[in-house]
């Protein structure tokens, strides 16, 4: 009688529990690995967190997925659930990559923070100072007109680097609003970079009012590509490169790029054609296999939960890692800590209440509540695809989740694996 498909998943599921522990060296794995109790963890706590996933891959709410959960420096949970490829039913593995969508930021961020502290740029440059081609933008007299040519006026003051980084810059996108003045900006950058450079992007932007003048507003949009193409120009190296020199290769993160390998390919973690939620098409960047023009620094990367572990582990050791040292840690903590006023709002996906943002990340500023728990100072930041990860310094508590759930669908595992993840921490 043939295996039906649930019990073949479990006993997949169950070989995989047992492969970390059986089969891998330590050497092999992103950091070092400690028994769940000794960190801390209760075994318990992650079961529920295993039937949880289970039970809802098993519903088809999403395909598959990885999570990795660190403490203390050290690896106590790191699994692969359901499926890496829906369509071929080819099982989920923990090298599994991921297209990271938003996930890329906080990479970048890193990226510019280290030319601050080389001096090359400062927070309060004006941003056409290093791109001349955006150094008069203009703003929108009326952010919120739906319809019609949108009237401008000079912007009170010109986007600064800091602007760029804690999202206050007036620069939208097409998917953030449906404004006029949203309707004008490219929808994303993953699709602007499918169809011009990066001096076509800029080019653009010069033309674009901005929504808001820079500095009065929180809006999630172009301010990171224009980051990545602000580390072009001081640099004078493509992002990837300089990424790959400067980040990836010193912390050991061999899967992080913003091009997927043909011989990396089998590793690609797909998501559902169609959403479980809309019954739509879903569109994940890579699996198109279409190249990119520009290194969109908005959300074009790929990464694996053991490469990423290692990017958010040198930030909570306060920017180092086995002797690698990428920033320093006044750098890290400035970068973690709010950088906008009381007026300002962050949760417009209804996932961050009680968050602020700093440079790169969004912060929490309240204590979590049974239902949200987490600490103060916790950061943290997910991708359009369904990938999440946070910081609880706090807690000594690295954690990284990766599913490609385009969607609604990822709003949910938001606020889930913090809950599950805070409820299995006994210690």
């Amino acid at each position: 009688m043939p295996m039906s498909k649930t019990l073949a998943r479990a006993l997949a599921a169950l070989l995989l529990t047992l492969l970390p522990s059986i089969l891998l060296a330590d050497d092999t794995w992103p950091l070092p690995r400690a028994a769940p109790a000794s960190l801390g963890l209760s075994p318990s706590g992650l079961k529920e967190i295993a039937d949880t996933l289970n039970a809802d891959i098993e519903k088809g709410k999403i395909p598959g997925a990885v999570l990795l959960i660190a403490r203390h420096g050290k690896i106590g949970y790191f699994e692969a659930f359901g499926d890496r490829d829906p369509k071929t039913d080819a099982p989920m593995t923990t090298d599994a990559i991921f297209s990271i969508a938003s996930m890329t930021k906080p990479m970048v961020s890193v990226g510019i923070m280290m030319l601050v502290e080389e001096g090359k740029i400062a927070l309060d440059d004006p941003v056409g100072k290093h791109l001349p081609q955006i150094a008069n933008l203009r703003v929108a007299v009326d952010p919120k007109a739906k319809n019609g040519p949108v009237e401008t006026r000079p912007a009170k003051r010109q986007p600064t680097i800091e602007d760029l980084l804690r999202h206050t810059s007036g620069m939208t996108s097409g998917n953030r609003g449906k404004s006029a003045v949203n309707k004008l900006w490219p929808y994303s950058g993953a699709r602007a970079a499918l169809r011009m450079t990066g001096d076509e992007l800029l080019d653009l932007i010069a033309k674009l009012p901005l929504l808001h003048d820079p500095g009065t507003a929180w809006d999630y949009g172009f301010s990171t590509d224009v980051l990545g193409l602000v580390i072009e120009k001081v640099s004078g190296q493509k992002l990837s490169a300089f990424l790959s020199e400067r980040l990836w290769q010193p912390l050991g993160m061999k899967d992080t790029s913003f091009d997927l390998p043909g011989d990396k390919w089998d590793r690609y973690a797909r998501a559902f054609e169609l959403s479980p939620l809309t019954g739509r098409p879903q569109r994940v960047l890579h699996a198109e296999r279409k190249p990119l023009k520009y290194d969109c620094g908005t959300g074009c990367a790929v990464s694996t939960a053991g490469d990423y572990i290692r990017f958010t582990q040198m930030l909570l050791n306060g920017g180092t890692l086995d002797g690698h040292r990428i920033l320093k840690p006044e750098t890290v903590a400035d970068m973690t800590r709010n950088h906008l006023g009381a007026a300002f709002g962050v949760d417009a996906e209804g996932t961050r209440a009680g968050f602020g943002f700093g440079l790169g990340f969004a912060v929490r500023l309240k204590p979590g509540t049974r239902s949200a728990p987490g600490s103060v100072g916790e950061y943290n930041w997910g991708g359009a695809y369904g990938t999440y990860f946070w910081n609880d310094p706090k807690q000594d508590l690295a954690v990284v989740f990766m599913s490609q759930a385009p969607g609604k669908t990822r709003y949910h595992y938001r606020k889930l694996l913090p809950k599950l993840v805070n409820e299995a921490i006994v210690r």
